[in-house]
């Protein structure tokens, strides 16, 4: 086989590769993309279960927002709606085991987001020639 036609085969596999890459991580960020599904989700780990109390902690999410999101999360399996009749009707969120297939991705985020955000201080703290401001 020639040099060009090595190339050509390992060009084919580098992108082939490269698109699984891709479309694994959009799959996963149409999933739980956006700005509130992951907070949502360690809201209702930390035992947040009923709407207001979610709506609480995840500081700055509109009911509207909140419903909406609720009913992905629902409808990709990582939360249930329990709604137990009774006066007043009592509706409760729960998290399914498949939530828990995403503790290690929110443990990497939380690692990585203390890390920027003391490395954004750090850079803030210091000056343009890299000394400390005082």
């Amino acid at each position: 086989m020639s040099g060009t036609e090595e190339n050509q085969g390992e060009n084919k596999a580098f992108t082939e590769e490269c698109h699984k890459v891709l479309m694994a991580v959009s799959d996963a960020l149409y999933v739980i993309g956006g700005k509130w599904k992951l907070m949502i989700i360690i809201a209702m780990a930390r035992g947040n279960k009923r709407f207001t109390e979610i709506q609480r902690q995840v500081t700055g999410i509109s009911a509207r927002v909140l419903s909406s999101e609720l009913k992905e999360l629902e409808m990709n399996g990582f939360i249930v709606k329990k709604v137990e009749n009774g006066y007043p009707v009592t509706i409760e969120y729960e998290l399914l085991p498949y939530s828990d297939t995403l503790e290690e991705l929110v443990t990497a985020m939380t690692k990585w987001g203390m890390q920027h955000r003391e490395k954004v201080k750090a850079e803030m703290s210091m000056g343009k020639s890299g000394k400390l401001k005082v």
